[in-house]
């Protein structure tokens, strides 16, 4: 391989951040986006032997189960039309390398998921960050901007545990006609009524020129959808290269997201999951945690890679499952612990949890 690679892994390897794939095998679950506890759960399943889609869905890997699906997915959040895509990463690298042109502009918050960075880098449009969550800052790069301009943002920050200032953000998008762009992977299933959302939930459905869901988060499954207007659909069918040239689902995958889905609109597994996080942060000594105070996501920022490092692995060490996160996930001095909260844990997991925390950080 490359020297200037080889030099390149081995200053991740020094500086300690350097990433391996590990397998947790039992334990207890603080580290998953399972939040609702459905990947663990059988009885979505239709019953249908599997069957392979055997090419794009422009081609021959269309079926009446995805359109079902779709035709579902739009009912349920309320929009006019739905497209999935195979996951939430091909979602965004399709949705932004294909809908900014040459000449318009993308402004993004600095702390929005890798995905939707690398489909911006993709296009040929402009594109600056602004602080994270800074409506300030937003305004000014906004002025800046030319052409038509997208606004993009996270509504749950999967690395902060924090939620945008949407309503504020909204606002500013109408008054500077700029299109606003959110990600809801870490807040579909979790807010809203039956699960839709944080948009749902503040009423920013008009306001939202296109969202992005992903069914492997709180669902428990796998694939995203794009939602929006019928053009914006009809648009990302004929220009989206990550959903063009790719193999679709298998037809009973997308019976299980509309299943999925469908389920989650029992309010049961949310306010058990919302009872946990309050009896978290309330074990917490102090407030530890820089995340929304509803966030199935509390991260516990240490700001040292070796003490993120001892505290997971006194967690794992009895059997409880953490995952630290480091540089360049989140900015170098952000160290943190990754705790998501679901409703399976129990009182005695939440209280183990908090003990090692407390202790390893001194409280």
């Amino acid at each position: 391989m490359d020297k200037k690679l080889i030099d390149k892994l081995s200053k991740r390897n020094q500086e300690g951040t350097k990433r391996s794939l590990s397998f947790f095998e039992g334990g207890i679950d603080f580290y998953s986006n399972d939040y609702l506890g459905f990947a663990r759960r059988n009885d979505f399943i239709t019953g249908k032997a599997t069957i392979g889609s055997t090419g794009s869905r422009l081609i021959s890997g269309n079926t009446i189960e995805a359109n079902k699906c779709e035709e579902f997915l739009a009912k349920f959040f309320e929009v006019e039309k739905a497209l999935v895509f195979n996951s939430g990463y091909d979602a965004n690298i399709g949705f932004f390398s294909a809908l900014p042109q040459r000449g318009d502009t993308v402004i993004y918050d600095e702390e929005i998921h890798a995905s939707a960075r690398d489909g911006i880098r993709l296009s040929l449009a402009d594109s600056f960050s602004f602080k994270h969550n800074s409506i300030e800052d937003l305004e000014k790069k906004i002025k800046r901007a030319k052409g038509s301009v997208y606004v993009a943002i996270e509504s749950l920050y999967s690395m902060g545990g924090d939620i945008a200032p949407m309503i504020e953000i909204a606002k500013i998008c109408s008054e500077y006609k700029a299109f606003l762009v959110v990600d809801e992977a870490h807040a579909c299933g979790v807010f809203g009524k039956k699960g839709r959302g944080l948009i749902d939930e503040l009423n920013l459905t008009q306001y939202v020129f296109a969202r992005i869901v992903t069914f492997g988060k709180a669902y428990g499954f796998h694939g995203a959808c794009v939602l929006g207007q019928n053009e914006l659909i009809e648009f990302l069918i004929n220009f989206a290269r990550s959903f063009i040239y790719t193999t679709a689902l298998p037809p009973t995958d997308y019976e299980r997201i509309s299943a999925v889905v469908t389920f989650s609109e029992n309010d049961k597994e949310r306010l058990k999951l919302n009872e946990n996080i309050r009896y978290f942060r309330s074990q917490l000594k102090s407030n530890l945690s820089s995340s929304d105070q509803r966030s199935p996501i509390q991260m516990i920022q240490i700001c040292s890679i070796e003490r993120c490092k001892t505290i997971a692995e006194n967690l794992l060490n009895i059997g409880l499952n953490v995952k630290p996160i480091f540089s360049p996930t989140v900015f170098s001095g952000n160290e943190s612990i990754r705790i998501c909260i679901h409703n399976f844990n129990n009182n005695d997991e939440i209280d183990k949890l908090c003990l090692i925390l407390n202790k390893g950080l001194n409280i």
